[in-house]
Formats: C-alpha cells, sequence, structure tokens
C-alpha cells in the first residue's frame, strides 16, 4: 500500500500523515524533508541558490526514489508535487492519491503563522498571502481534483480517513 497525501501546503497532510501511518501501522514520509535530507539545505536555501525548478526535479527524483524503493508507506507530499513532471499520474498508478481539502480561509490563517518557511510567501503582506493562495489554489486544484480519494479537512478524523480510504481500495 503506497499512500501519497496531497493538497495545498498549510491544508494538514504532513500532521494527518503522521496521524494515518501511526493507525496503520507502516512508514511515513514528508517528501519536503526528504528532498532537505537528500540536498543537506532547507528548501528555502535551495530555492534561494538553486530556484524552483531544480527544486522541482529534485523532488521528482526523491519522491521516485522512496515510491521504487518502498512497498508500503504514507508520504505527504509538497503542495506543488502533483503539478509538475506528470507527478500526479506517477502517484495514481503506483499507488492511493488522497486530496486534503482545505477552505481558503483555514489555509490562509496557518500561513499566516509560519510564511517564514515558506520560500513562495516570503516578504509577503497578509492580503497578498491570501491572493496568492486563490490564485496557486486556482492553478494547482486541476491536479488535486485527480486524487483517487478527497477528503474534506474540515471534517476529517482518524477513522473517516481510514474508512474513505480503504472503501477506495476495495474498488481498485
Amino acid at each position: 500500500m503506497k499512500i501519497y497525501l496531497v493538497g495545498f501546503m498549510s491544508s494538514g497532510k504532513t500532521h494527518w500523515g503522521k496521524c494515518i501511518s501511526r493507525k496503520l501501522n507502516i512508514p511515513f514520509f514528508d517528501l519536503d524533508e526528504q528532498v532537505e535530507a537528500a540536498e543537506g539545505r532547507t528548501i528555502s536555501e535551495i530555492f534561494l541558490h538553486h530556484g524552483e525548478e531544480y527544486f522541482r526535479r529534485k523532488e521528482k527524483e526523491v519522491l521516485h526514489i522512496i515510491s521504487e524503493s518502498h512497498d508500503t508507506f504514507l508520504m505527504a507530499c509538497g503542495g506543488g508535487t502533483p503539478c509538475y513532471y506528470n507527478n500526479i499520474d506517477y502517484m495514481n498508478k503506483s499507488g492511493t492519491t488522497v486530496w486534503i481539502s482545505s477552505s481558503i480561509d483555514t489555509m490562509h490563517q496557518r500561513l499566516l503563522k509560519d510564511r517564514e518557511k515558506r520560500p513562495l510567501l516570503e516578504g509577503l503582506t497578509d492580503e497578498q498571502v491570501r491572493g496568492y493562495i486563490i490564485k496557486k489554489f486556482s492553478d494547482r486544484k486541476i491536479y488535486y481534483e485527480q486524487a483517487t480519494v478527497i477528503i474534506d479537512e474540515e471534517n476529517i478524523s482518524d477513522e473517516n480517513f481510514i474508512q474513505q480510504l480503504f472503501k477506495t481500495e476495495k474498488k481498485q
């Protein structure tokens, strides 16, 4: 079982990924953390020194390495992961994708608290962050909607998540 969590930044992928992987007793990977480990620097540093395109290529490479070297895992992907290099197709073919869907307001509140950790949000005012979320989310939604399972983060629970996941697994 390979499970990929997708969704916009601050939608809860890492939080729910850790919870659900513990419940299912399977390894958890945070793709951003894995890229940082592979590069020996933070994502902000990667963006600063090499740019977003380099980061996206490295992200794809690490995604494939983990996917091909493990039979079972739950992975929290970066917000843009499904949108580049046909990653959403790759993840759908090799496992189950789960879109954790959060409201614009929820993501805005969360991102205001930790925007300094987000290279794409550095230096933006509160209103600019909201505008960025609305624009980027509308660009990325078409990729998120290709997920096998869609879960509304506002009503999520461990049991609800696992129930929806296995209901979908049985269909495949």
